[in-house]
C-alpha cells in the first residue's frame, strides 16, 4: 500500500515552490494596497491550502494520464504510477481529494474564488494532454502556474486587477521557458512517440533561443510591474538577482551542454522565485 510520502514523491510537492513565493507576493500587494476585514492568518492559511490542493491535482493528473507514456521512457519509467508504488486508483482518489479540498476551500474564501475554482482545475488538468496535438503545452504550462497569483490577488479583494495579471504574465513567460529547457531531455523521445514540444519541433538550438526570448520578456515584464511599487534598494536587488539567476540558466545549458538541466531546472529556479518574492514582500512591508 502507497505511503504518504509516495504520494508527495507522485506530485513532486517540493516544486510547489516555483508559483508559490509569487502568488504569496500577490497576497502582500493586495493586503496591503487595498481595503479589507478579514483575519489576515486565516485567509493565508486558506490560499496557501488552495495552492497545494490545486497543485497536487495538476501534478497528480499529469502523472496518472501520462502512466502509459511515462512506462516508455527510460527517463520516466521510475515514477510512483508505472513503478507501481502508487496504483491508478491510488491516484485518482488522491486526485479527486484534493479537487474537493481546493474547491470546498476557494468557496470558503470568497464567492468569486468559489465560482471559479472548477475553472482554474480545469485548465491545470487540461495541460496533461496539450503535448498529444501541441507544441504549446510549454505556454499552457506557465499559464496554469501563472492562476497562483491572480487567484491570490482576488482571495483578498474579490476582484482582480491589472498588478495581478502583470505577475500572471511573468510567472507564465518564466517557466514556459524553464519547462522548454527541462523538456530538451525527452525530445528524441517525444519525436519517436509522435508527442510535441518546442524542443522536438526545433531542436536544442531553435528552443533555447525560445526559452531565452520568454525569459527577456519575463525580465521586461518584471521591471514593468517594479516600476508601481515603492521605490527601494530591496525592490532592484530582488529583481537583479531573478534575472541573473535566468542567465545563469541559460549559461549552465546550452545546446552542447545538457548535463545540467536537473540543476537549471529545479534548484535555480526555486532561487530565483523565493529571492525576487522575498526582497519585494520586504519592500512593499517596509516601504508600502
Amino acid at each position: 500500500m502507497a505511503k504518504f510520502s509516495d504520494y508527495l514523491r507522485l506530485v513532486k510537492f517540493s516544486h510547489t515552490i516555483f508559483a508559490m513565493p509569487f502568488a504569496l507576493l500577490s497576497f502582500t500587494y493586495a493586503w496591503l494596497t487595498t481595503d479589507h476585514s478579514a483575519n489576515i492568518y486565516l485567509l493565508l492559511a486558506e490560499v496557501v491550502g488552495c495552492m497545494v490542493f490545486a497543485r497536487n491535482v495538476a501534478m497528480g493528473f499529469n502523472r496518472w494520464a501520462d502512466r502509459d507514456i511515462d512506462a516508455e521512457n527510460p527517463r520516466t519509467r521510475e515514477r510512483e504510477i508505472p513503478a507501481g508504488v502508487v496504483s491508478e486508483r491510488g491516484a485518482l482518489w488522491f486526485i479527486a481529494i484534493n479537487a474537493i479540498l481546493f474547491i470546498a476551500l476557494a468557496a470558503l474564501i470568497n464567492p468569486l474564488c468559489g465560482w471559479l475554482s472548477p475553472v482554474a482545475l480545469a485548465i491545470v488538468m487540461f495541460y496533461s494532454y496539450c503535448k498529444r496535438f501541441t507544441s504549446l503545452a510549454h505556454i499552457v504550462l506557465g499559464i496554469s502556474l501563472g492562476i497562483a497569483p491572480v487567484g491570490a490577488y482576488m482571495a483578498v479583494t474579490g476582484t482582480s486587477a491589472w498588478e495581478c495579471w502583470l505577475l500572471a504574465l511573468i510567472v507564465t513567460t518564466w517557466c514556459s521557458g524553464f519547462d522548454i529547457i527541462y523538456a530538451l531531455q525527452d525530445a528524441e523521445f517525444d519525436r519517436k512517440r509522435g508527442l510535441h514540444s518546442i524542443p522536438a519541433l526545433l531542436g536544442p538550438r531553435g528552443a533555447l533561443v525560445v526559452s531565452t526570448l520568454l525569459h527577456i520578456a519575463s525580465i521586461a515584464l518584471l521591471v514593468l510591474f517594479a516600476t508601481y511599487q515603492p521605490q527601494s534598494w530591496l525592490l532592484w536587488v530582488g529583481c537583479t538577482l531573478f534575472a541573473a539567476i535566468l542567465v545563469s540558466e541559460h549559461i549552465l545549458v546550452t545546446p552542447t551542454k545538457q548535463r545540467n538541466i536537473g540543476i537549471a531546472f529545479g534548484t535555480f529556479n526555486a532561487l530565483a522565485s523565493l529571492s525576487l518574492a522575498t526582497f519585494l514582500i520586504v519592500n512593499l512591508v517596509i516601504c508600502g
